[in-house]
């Protein structure tokens, strides 16, 4: 089984992380939520969530994919973690997935992951950043190898659908979706 890291920093966006946790969960995968310190994260509407374990106890163990939600001031947060970067370069050298939603993208810029592939953020998230050699997109999904990004709270079913796809196939992204009551996603 799949094993997914899902870190939480304070300011996180609470729609995105409950969304890509629920969701990878209701496909029976494995999912660890860490906290980059000690104790609940308040996101950025003010939701406490309570992470499983803290950022140093889950990075003893490897992971199949890392998926970083968004909002600010999570992302920054995460941005300026160097465990987080660790932890990218690891699952990355090992052959696994990374994933990152809304804001998030920029870590994964300042990480230096994103440069030849195709990405999606959420707006203006990336200004300001080296992007030159990244071909952005206004997609609300953007699968580029092993990298996958998303645009925002409003693409979090779809971008966790398509984390599903990729690590157990269309069959249980199928059976998730349509047990959310959801109509079958236009895959396009």
């Amino acid at each position: 089984m799949a094993r997914i890291l899902v870190p939480l920093a304070q300011g996180c966006e609470e729609l995105e992380a409950v969304t890509i946790i629920d969701l990878l969960r209701r496909a029976r995968l494995e999912v660890v939520s860490a906290g980059l310190d000690a104790g609940p994260i308040t996101a950025s509407r003010g939701t406490r969530l309570l992470p499983d374990l803290t950022l140093d106890e889950a990075l003893k163990q490897d992971y199949d994919m890392i998926v970083l939600p968004g909002g600010l001031p999570g992302a920054d947060h995460l941005d300026r973690d160097p465990r987080i970067r660790q932890a990218l370069a690891r699952t990355a050298e090992n052959g696994g997935y990374i994933a990152a939603i809304c804001a998030a993208p920029k870590v994964l810029v300042n990480a230096g992951m994103l440069s030849g592939h195709r990405a999606t953020s959420f707006p203006g998230a990336l200004d300001g950043l080296w992007t030159d050699d990244i071909a952005l997109s206004d997609d609300p999904v953007v699968i580029d190898g092993r990298i996958i990004t998303s645009r925002g709270p409003g693409t979090a079913i779809d971008f966790t659908l398509a984390l599903i796809e990729l690590l157990v196939g269309e069959e249980i992204r199928d059976r998730v979706e349509e047990s959310l009551q959801r109509p079958a996603a236009h895959r396009g």
